[in-house]
């Protein structure tokens, strides 16, 4: 995302390079990339990424942004990379972070299997959210907010770890938000705009377009489902 001239990458899973590069988007003008959590579609280009933002290490710049767990004992990106970064920061709940003219917190820890954090972003302009991978839970709503507001949707109906109750397999991924989640999250905080992502596949059958329209209905919200290479220019959000 690019805000007030400040280039960030979120969350750079399978194929980011290839996706980057098809749109013409230049890592090395990156300022940063931040990781909400340390699962394979949200991380498995860290490495690349950081290797692409710094030219391969000829240049040491950037910021690497991550939950601890993303850095520990199975660290989502090489240990040699770490020396061509600025700087890596551990992302925690409650703390705030500055790349450049825009600033960032992490309000609250998700629940979801790892460690994972969602973002409320300030611009000189505009307030945003990106509500990463979670189950709802009572706060979710009171931690987010801001014009814009960005939503991880992986399921059409709600599920519960008892749905998969299986002893051999305790981190199967029913910790995400769905569909009604998604609507009552978009109806509290009344955001201008909000764009729904990450969607599994019950989600992708039922047409994500035709449940944006939906819920746009609704919700008196305008809701917009993404989809590859999407831009959304925030001048948007000062229409009225």
């Amino acid at each position: 995302m690019n805000l007030s001239g400040t280039e960030i990458l979120v969350d750079p899973g399978p194929g980011c390079i290839v996706q980057t590069t098809k749109r013409k988007l230049k890592a090395e003008k990156l300022s940063a990339i931040i990781l909400t959590h340390r699962h394979l579609d949200h991380s498995a280009d860290a490495s690349i990424m950081v290797e692409a933002m710094t030219q391969g290490g000829m240049r040491r710049r950037g910021r690497l942004f991550a939950p601890a767990d993303a850095l520990g004992a199975e660290p989502v990106i090489f240990s040699y990379l770490k020396g061509y970064l600025d700087n890596i920061e551990i992302l925690e709940a409650g703390k705030s972070y500055s790349v450049g003219n825009i600033s960032f917190s992490t309000p609250v820890r998700h629940i979801h299997p790892v460690e994972t954090y969602g973002m409320l972003v300030k611009t000189p302009q505009h307030t945003l959210s990106y509500i990463s991978d979670t189950r709802y839970f009572d706060g979710l709503c009171s931690s987010y907010g801001g014009e814009l507001l960005i939503i991880n949707v992986v399921f059409l109906e709600p599920r519960l770890p008892t749905d998969h109750a299986d002893p051999d397999r305790p981190n199967l991924p029913v910790d995400h938000l769905a569909v009604p989640h998604a609507e009552h999250i978009i109806a509290e905080l009344k955001p201008k705009v909000a764009i729904l992502t990450h969607f599994g596949m019950t989600v992708w059958r039922a047409k994500p377009w035709q449940i944006a329209e939906k819920m746009s209905q609704q919700t008196g919200v305008r809701v917009v489902a993404a989809r590859d290479g999407m831009r959304f220019d925030l001048s948007q959000l000062d229409n009225p």
